[in-house]
């Protein structure tokens, strides 16, 4: 069986059974198991299914929501080999605020099943978790806004009740001042939370990197970690790195 047949073979089985485990896939096309790891981690790199702990899901499933209503995820690939090295950085037993954006749910759906409380506001991410048994979900309070599937409070002692090892968020641009959001409900939101987290942790593609876009978020200097594509400009990635801010590459 040759490899484009076999990788055909196993997305078909993907959208039909939803998530197959690595043994099932080594049963169902009859290969070794060094050919079902290498098999899985191929297309998962090319954005066509989601690599798990011990199996594959899909990614019709899993990524089935859009914030644009267009149906499609740009740069998935990347935003999911981003959000794989983000769900490193988390320790068993840890507290991690996650916040709205297809990337922050490609993390938590790597960080599902994992002996980690997860707050969100998120309602795709909440519900992903829930329906997939993770045991500790937070869901921050407030009014639920349809359009943005989020909840949202206008009372800032809502959000003082809420802290974390670590929050991870996400923008649309960042420069040598700071990341960058559009939505400015959404952004004032969290911001109130900055101060109740230990670390902050931004997940950007690379072609978000030098875009000033929206208000600033949080300064340079409030960012911990910044993880981006491997294709992030080398130019804005020195002068990040030069004012003293970690970058991953993924």
């Amino acid at each position: 069986m040759n490899e484009n047949y076999r990788h055909r073979r196993l997305l078909n089985l993907l959208d039909e059974r939803k998530a197959l485990s690595t043994n099932e896939i080594i049963n169902l096309l009859d290969i070794s198991p060094a050919t079902a790891r290498r098999d899985i981690t191929k297309l998962s790199e090319q954005g066509r299914l989601r690599k798990v702990r011990n199996g594959a899901e899909s990614i019709k499933n899993t990524y089935s929501f859009s914030l644009n209503n267009t149906g499609y995820i740009n740069n998935i690939a990347e935003k999911q080999r981003i959000a794989e090295v983000a769900s490193t950085l988390c320790q068993d037993g840890e507290s991690v605020m996650i916040t709205c954006g297809s990337t922050m749910l490609m993390l938590g759906s790597s960080l599902c099943g994992r002996h980690l409380q997860i707050i969100t506001n998120f309602l795709p991410l909440a519900n992903h978790l829930i329906e997939n048994d993770h045991d500790d979900v937070v869901i921050m309070g407030g009014q639920y806004n349809k359009n943005k599937a989020i909840t949202l409070s206008l009372n800032s002692e809502n959000e003082i009740m809420y802290a974390a090892n670590t929050m991870f968020t996400s923008g649309k641009g960042i420069t040598e001042e700071g990341l960058y959001k559009t939505d400015m409900i959404i952004a004032n939101s969290e911001q109130r939370i900055l101060s109740k987290v230990g670390r902050l942790i931004v997940l950007l593609d690379s072609t978000k990197l030098g875009q000033r876009v929206g208000m600033l978020f949080s300064r340079l200097e409030e960012i911990d970690i910044l993880i981006t594509g491997k294709n992030a400009d080398p130019n804005i990635v020195a002068k990040l790195r030069a004012m003293g801010l970690e970058i991953i590459l993924a």
